[in-house]
């Protein structure tokens, strides 16, 4: 990244009173989680389907030894720690410049680094529940167990996170869209925005800065105020 292109982010930054973060997997692939749509060669030695396929909602219910061999393999890191990204979104809205954190991702980094109001758009795997009573447990009730993990009152617990043919949280939506309307700095991080209909939520922006930080090409035609091609982190971690 250039000394121009940071001195033009840091000017849109300090310029800027509401600011909204909206990211994808790419901000926690530098705290160690893998994007499971970049899969590795080992992958296919171990799973006969591909992970949109594990990951849906027939699959869940249909074959849910399976899905939870996944889950626990590819989906859960307990050890992830947040970076640079992570902190410095957490620092902006403790110094009341951001007013929201709208993720795809489903890892509770943003909440761990600090962040207090964060959209998950996707869930949490931090979060689970009993299908029959509605008890919640956390991370480890998966973690810690083998096969289908149970309730005490002996139901299935489903993580609560959206699976594909899932719909997304009206509420979670709306409040995303509401903080996306009112600001005045989007800055669009770590993802491609190819997953509907959370990559749609950008088109409500109105405000005066649009920033894209990803490593990748983005979908469609975003007319974006500055485009930065590194790792989020590390862009984020030179401003002030």
């Amino acid at each position: 990244m250039s000394r121009e292109q940071i001195e033009k982010l840091q000017k849109m930054v300090d310029d800027s009173r509401r600011i909204v973060f909206f990211g994808g997997a790419g901000v926690s692939t530098e705290s160690g989680i893998p994007d499971f749509r970049s899969v590795d060669g080992l992958y296919h030695l171990k799973y006969d389907y591909p992970p949109e396929t594990i990951l849906s909602h027939s699959f869940y219910f249909r074959k849910r030894e399976e899905f939870y061999r996944f889950y626990r393999d590819k989906m859960l890191y307990p050890d992830a720690k947040p970076n640079a990204a992570h902190r410095k979104l957490a620092q902006w809205e403790q110094e009341g410049k951001l007013t929201a954190v709208v993720t795809q991702n489903i890892d509770g980094l943003h909440q761990a680094a600090g962040s207090k109001n964060v959209l998950e758009l996707h869930g949490s795997v931090l979060r689970n529940y009993c299908q029959k009573c509605g008890k919640f447990y956390g991370l480890d009730a998966v973690l810690h167990s083998t096969g289908v993990p149970l309730c005490e009152c002996g139901g299935t617990l489903k993580p609560d996170v959206v699976l594909y043919e899932e719909g997304l949280d009206q509420d979670t939506i709306e409040s995303a869209v509401a903080h996306i309307r009112n600001a005045d700095m989007l800055i669009v991080g770590g993802t491609s925005l190819s997953v509907y209909p959370a990559a749609g939520l950008v088109r409500y922006f109105r405000g005066k800065y649009l920033v894209v930080i990803n490593k990748g090409a983005i979908s469609g035609d975003l007319a974006a105020d500055l485009v930065v091609t590194d790792p989020i982190g590390e862009v984020l971690a030179q401003l002030v």
